[in-house]
């Protein structure tokens, strides 16, 4: 039976700990090494529900890609998941930006949901080669990939349109609107994110890229299932992927 440590070794060889950003916390962030581990629940966040859930279904261990401790605490109350984790005996391992970095990690996976395939980094070295870069046949129209993305992700999206062909394609789940200069100045047409603002928007136009705006959640919850899959072939522990859905929802008024 595989223990904590076991599963957080193999985290760790597929998406090292020491890779993760200089703010970050990838990593253990409750529990014990120790801890033998027979149901794994998976999440994109450690939420109450979250907690909850594992507890229902007799997990050791929650693994997230968002880190349930992030900023400082002056104080941990019962209504925190960090709290609810350490008083329900349960482990929690967080792969952050580390994940974002990886071979096979946040972007692969979101780049696989968008029907891309496997896409070479933006760069080799550096926070810059989570970005994924594909290029289509024939130029598209940007309507045309936003069309795409939503139908993919199954959400809304936002975009803004530089006024010119896309064929050149960056991927970058989550908050990736940082590297949208440097994806410009690598003759990428459109950087597809998570998060954009309406700066990010004007400061594309202003750089000749366009930016597809998909959701922090929804651009970064297809690696759920593919760490999910990975634990589970190399442990063959009960792996469970707990119901989660963005916090934040978006209305039509007509």
């Amino acid at each position: 039976m595989p223990t904590v440590k076991d599963i957080y070794d193999f985290i760790n060889s597929i998406a090292p700990f020491e890779s993760q950003s200089e703010w970050d916390n990838s990593g253990i962030a409750a529990g014990s090494f120790e801890q033998e581990v027979t149901t794994v629940v998976l999440a994109l966040d450690i939420t109450a529900d979250v907690v909850a859930f594992a507890r229902e279904n007799g997990a050791q261990l929650v693994v997230s890609h968002h880190p349930v401790i992030f900023r400082p605490r002056k104080r941990l109350m019962s209504t925190d998941p960090a709290y609810m984790l350490a008083n329900a005996g349960l482990s929690a391992i967080c792969a952050h930006t580390s994940l974002d970095i990886a071979d096979g990690g946040v972007n692969d996976a979101l780049t696989a949901k968008l029907g891309f395939g496997k896409c070479a980094p933006l760069t080799a070295q550096g926070e810059a080669s989570m970005v994924r870069v594909y290029e289509y046949p024939e130029p598209h129209e940007i309507g045309e990939t936003a069309a795409q993305v939503a139908k993919a992700l199954g959400t809304a999206v936002r975009y803004s349109d530089c006024g010119k062909p896309v064929k050149k394609v960056a991927v970058c789940g989550g908050a990736g609107c940082d590297f949208s200069s440097l994806c410009a100045e690598h003759g990428c047409d459109l950087l597809i994110t998570g998060d954009a603002d309406h700066h990010d928007f004007l400061d594309g136009i202003t750089e000749g890229i366009s930016i597809i705006a998909a959701g922090h959640f929804e651009t970064e919850i297809p690696v759920v299932e593919v760490l999910a899959d990975a634990i589970k072939q190399k442990f063959g522990v009960n792996t469970l992927v707990a119901p989660e859905s963005a916090p934040c929802q978006t209305t039509v008024w007509i």
